[in-house]
Order: structure tokens, then sequence, then C-alpha cells
């Protein structure tokens, strides 16, 4: 039996929240608990928004709370050539094609609205000739969409249960590469949950509709599919969700307030892992965890000015 590998894998657009800690918790401590490897990677394909300085201080915040990794931690950024490959042989397969709308264009459609910055893109480039392709190279650079079936992919998040989605009609042919050149989240997450060997990813549950799109990515490429598991969003006091933008909720400031235990013991509280607030080393939460224990609904912060 292969041993169970996890991962983290923040992207340094920013210093460290607690909901990204409470999700490295949890995956820390599902794969201790089973006598397995944890990984960091650090995602950070898109590099203009993602400065080296960010990611060595996700580093050490990591290291400060406690967190150990079996493996030197992974740059995205210093991977590109390995995307690069991979796109190579999706294309050479005839799953992608280039695509020459802007955002704007992309934004003005009449077409499903997946939130406010995303719709289902109705495959205005997909049947363009070499010719017109290569026309229209000559004035911009064309970002890569991988094609998706008209059919359902489903899967058993380890938290939700089952999950479907039509990637044709709830998410549209995707991008794999920019018109810049820098790569996609799906493609650089499927190439590296596969090349490190992670058998179980587990990330926040506004990502979940990700999973069925790296799921056709894994079939395509032929690389085993991970177990996901989807946790709960982390809110504040008021029900609040945390962002990076909430600057009182990031190590910069906990930190001064807070040790180590006292914030893994907050967090672990938050989850059902604990039945009161006390401070909580991760090597002493190891042997209490149990994915039963964690809730399904918003997991709710105590209020810190009362601890």
């Amino acid at each position: 039996m292969s041993i169970p590998t996890g991962r983290f894998a923040p992207t340094p657009s920013g210093r460290l929240h607690l909901g990204n800690i409470l999700c490295a918790m949890l995956a820390y401590l599902s794969a201790r608990s089973r006598g397995g490897r944890f990984l960091l990677r650090i995602e950070d394909v898109d590099i203009p928004r993602c400065p080296r300085r960010l990611a060595r201080q996700c580093i050490d915040d990591l290291s400060w709370l406690g967190f150990t990794w079996d493996e030197t931690p992974l740059y995205q950024s210093e991977r590109t050539d390995i995307y690069r490959k991979y796109l190579d042989h999706l294309t050479a397969d005839g799953h992608t094609y280039p695509c020459f709308c802007t955002r704007a264009q992309l934004m003005s459609l009449a077409a499903p609205n997946l939130g406010d910055t995303q719709v289902v893109y109705q495959r205005t480039c997909a049947n363009l000739s070499p010719a017109e392709a290569a026309q229209r190279a000559l004035t911009r650079a064309p970002a890569i969409r991988l094609r998706v079936p008209d059919e359902e992919v489903s899967f058993t998040d380890g938290l939700f249960g089952l999950q479907q989605e039509n990637l044709a009609r709830d998410c549209g042919d995707f991008i794999l590469q920019r018109s810049d050149g820098l790569f996609g989240y799906q493609l650089a997450v499927v190439v590296d949950d596969a090349l490190s060997g992670v058998s179980e990813v587990v990330r926040g549950r506004d990502i979940l509709s990700a999973t069925p799109r790296q799921m056709y990515l894994q079939h395509l490429l032929h690389f085993p599919v991970p177990q996901y598991l989807h946790i709960p969003l982390l809110v504040d006091a008021q029900g609040r969700r945390l962002a990076k933008r909430d600057k009182d909720l990031d190590l910069s400031a906990l930190a001064q307030l807070f040790t180590p235990a006292e914030i893994l013991g907050m967090l672990a509280y938050s989850a059902g892992l604990l039945p009161a607030v006390h401070p909580a080393t991760l090597e002493q939460l190891i042997p209490l965890f149990d994915w039963a224990k964690v809730k399904t609904d918003d997991l709710r912060l105590p209020a810190l000015d009362s601890l």
C-alpha cells in the first residue's frame, strides 16, 4: 500500500490568514495521522502577483506554526518547462485550440455567468482554421484553451459527498495557458499533484467546482485521481468570510497577540477537533484528528477579543 501524501499549496499574493492556516492544518493532520507524507507547494505560477518575498514569508509563517514537510518546497514559477511539455502533449492530441478573445469580449458575451469575473466560454475561437488563427496571431498572442466534452464528470468528495458537473454547460472550454504566456491554475495543479505523488487534496469549498475540470485533465494525461476533501469556509465571529484583505486576521497581526499553539487551538476548536478553545500544537492534535469531527457548515471563529 502506498504511503498517503497530502499537500498544502498556498498562493503567495499576500500574508497567510486564518483560513489558509486552517486548510494547511487539516491537510497536515490528515496525512500525519495516517503516517503519511506532507508536501509544501508554492503556487506562484502567476509570477507578477506572487513576489518571492511573499513566498519566503509564507514558508517562515508555516515553520513558526510548527509545520514540517518531507521535501524541499516546490515553486511553480520554476516549472514552466514541465507545464509546457504536458500542454504540448494535449495540443498534439488535438485537445486544445488558440483563443484570441479579449477580457472585455468575454465579459460582454451573452453567456451563463459563473460569477463577477467568469463566464462560460461560448467557443468563439474553437473552429478557426489554421490560416485564420495564424492571421489573428499577427496582432494578438492567443490563450490556449482545452476542449471539454458535453458530459457529466462526477466524484465523491470526502466531506460533501457526490458532486457532478457538466463540463460544457457548467464551465466551458477553459484556459491552460494565458495570452501572456503564463500557465493556468488547472494545468499546473494537475501536473504537480501527479508528479509529486499527491494522493489526497484538502482545500477550500470555494474551489470545489475546479475538481471536475482537473479530473478531466487527469484523464487526458493518464494521471491518477487523488481523494478530494473540500473543507467548509472559515468565517469570523460575525459570519464574514475571511480574505487576505482582512489584515486583522492575517499572521502579521495575529503573531503579535497569540502563540502558535493558541492560534492552532483556536482553529482546531472552530473545526470541531477540540471541545473548547485551548492551546494545542500540531503534534498534540495528530492523535485527535478524525474527518468525522469536521463540520460541513461554515466554521466560525471565536471572537478574538474574548480570548
